[in-house]
């Protein structure tokens, strides 16, 4: 037997939610939502998981993890969605992605994230502000943009209320965001910073202001 481990989930939406071999509609049950809520939902032709911040969230800990996921290395693909909420403020910018190596209390996780309404922006900062790396515990967008500019965003061209495919490569402390099929990666961290021998779930992440939409979610293992 290799080391290499390829499983896929066929509920709905743990490990794509779209499965021939098992049809099953994902439920809140599957997943474990702190500072959110979770509803099954179609959006756009898919079985989805939808994901809103109710009132006023605490920190960036605003996921619904997957249940029974132990990760360290490999890879996480998904399609992902983030839109503003028609009340959200004008800083809102559908705040959506995936968080990997996820303490089950949510205390931990690193995270890739994109601001969808930046993508074809007017202005070009926003423009490169459209993918984000965060890490939790300590470590936030705001802190990582003051203190090392640029070095954790950069340009994707995204659009809000629509799919976009993702892929995260996971590697010891190094991680590669790929989106919607490109053959080079969107944002490359070479030091993640919870370190490179954490290990955790896969967590569905949103921001402030953000209804979000999660559907064929596959994991592949390699430890």
């Amino acid at each position: 037997m290799t080391k290499k481990l390829l499983f896929i989930l066929v509920l709905s939406l743990m490990f794509s939610l779209q499965s021939k071999a098992q049809n099953k509609a994902i439920t809140p049950y599957d997943v474990l939502p702190f500072q959110v809520t979770a509803k099954k939902t179609v959006y756009k032709g898919k079985d989805a998981l939808a994901l809103e911040i109710p009132g006023q969230a605490i920190g960036d800990n605003t996921l619904a993890i997957l249940k029974d996921i132990d990760f360290h290395n490999g890879i996480i693909e998904a399609t992902i969605s983030g839109q503003p909420l028609a009340n959200a403020g004008e800083t809102a910018r559908g705040f959506v992605g995936i968080a990997f190596r996820a303490a089950l209390d949510a205390s931990k996780m690193e995270v890739f994230y994109l601001r969808p309404t930046n993508g074809r922006a007017d202005d070009q900062i926003r423009r490169n502000h459209s993918s984000q790396y965060i890490s939790i515990p300590g470590f936030p967008w705001e802190k990582l943009r003051k203190e090392t500019p640029e070095k954790y965003e950069s340009y994707v061209d995204i659009l809000p209320a629509e799919w976009i495919k993702i892929k995260i490569v996971v590697k010891d402390d190094t991680a590669t965001l790929y989106v919607n099929g490109a053959s080079q990666p969107t944002l490359i961290v070479n030091d993640l910073k919870q370190g490179k021998d954490v290990r955790g779930s896969i967590g569905l992440w949103i921001g402030p202001g953000t209804l979000g939409h999660f559907t064929d979610v596959k994991v592949t293992k390699e430890d």
